[in-house]
């Protein structure tokens, strides 16, 4: 069931299964431009060993404040009948209605987006919700979050599992070109967009080693569509500076908890060499402790693409970490 907290003024979206018999509390953090709905398959392996909380990070699937965002979910009718009568400020404005980036650039305030206050975002939701034990998983952008939040919460966070999740190498060029396509992405997405024929399937392959279910396509084009465009402009732009670039292999060095890198051998967002070099500064790496996980078939979506083994790779790395954890089935 779907339930909302205040978190910082915005009201976050979560799901938190039954409590299991054993700990800790499994957390998960989606990436950019999706939402919480991506872990469902693997939730459904999950929780009958561990209680799972997943949620829309702010500005993200149903974590907004933008009445207009949210109105992007309804059918065309339903949207004309949503409409708002008076005019939004420029700030919640979808860029296709006249906002340009160069406006969302200076309305977004310095430093609101990264990785770290996304982490700060999560660590008043764990506490709103009383959890003080758990293991982060994070995915993509959700990684990095992961991250910084096991370094903000060195008592309350016992570990990390990063998904198609890397980095630590800023190369200017291609930093660029990354940042420019996402830009786009973000301007280029007119609300008719979830309704034209085909772009669903289209959105099915993006990324993936193999096509997901058309449904998984759906989802994305929505979610897509659907993102706050100031957040999602600001936790691009923020997250893929040269600076924040380079912060994460030191925030990955001074972390004492367990981390874990499981990348998709196909992954052509996240590479592996990417992946290794971030898990590279990390105690595990060099204590031939396996620390990064090659999943093969597997494109940057390995939750959705490849569950079983996700699932499998999960169960085990908790297992190792407590000998009072459950076997996997």
């Amino acid at each position: 069931m779907v339930s909302t907290v205040e978190v910082l003024g915005v009201p976050h979206a979560y799901e938190l299964t039954s409590p299991a018999k054993t700990p800790p509390v499994l957390v998960f953090v989606h990436g950019w431009l999706l939402s919480r709905a991506y872990w469902q398959p693997l939730i459904q392996q999950l929780s009958p060993y561990y209680q799972c909380l997943t949620y829309d990070l702010r500005g993200f699937g149903d974590s907004q404040t933008s009445r207009q965002v949210r109105v992007a979910r309804l059918s065309p009718a339903a949207q004309v009948a949503a409409s708002p009568s008076r005019p939004s400020s420029p700030a919640t404005l979808p860029l296709e209605q006249g906002v340009s980036t160069e406006t969302l650039n200076t309305e977004i305030s310095s430093g609101r987006y990264t990785p770290a206050d996304y982490a700060h975002d999560l660590e008043i939701l764990l506490e709103k919700l009383n959890l003080s034990n758990v293991w982060l998983v994070g995915h993509s952008l959700g990684g990095s979050i992961s991250l910084w939040a096991a370094d903000q919460m060195g008592d309350r966070v016992k570990g990390v599992i990063c998904v198609n999740s890397g980095g630590g190498i800023y190369l200017k060029e291609e930093f660029e070109r990354f940042r420019a396509a996402g830009e786009q992405l973000v301007r280029l997405r007119p609300r008719w967009l979830c309704y034209l024929p085909l772009l669903d399937r289209m959105m099915a392959w993006m990324n993936v080693a193999r096509p997901l279910p058309r449904s998984w396509g759906r989802r994305r084009l929505v979610d897509w569509t659907a993102a706050d465009p100031e957040a999602a402009l600001g936790a691009l732009l923020d997250s893929t500076t040269e600076e924040e670039v380079h912060r994460l292999p030191q925030v990955v060095s001074r972390l004492k908890q367990p981390v874990y890198f499981l990348t998709g051998q196909q992954d052509t967002v996240m590479e592996p060499q990417y992946v290794q070099h971030l898990a590279s500064f990390h105690s595990l790496f060099h204590n031939n402790a396996n620390n990064v996980i090659e999943i093969p078939d597997c494109g940057h979506l390995a939750m959705l693409e490849q569950t079983d083994y996700v699932s499998q790779i999960i169960l085990d790395i908790l297992q190792k970490h407590s000998d009072s954890l459950p076997t996997s089935a």
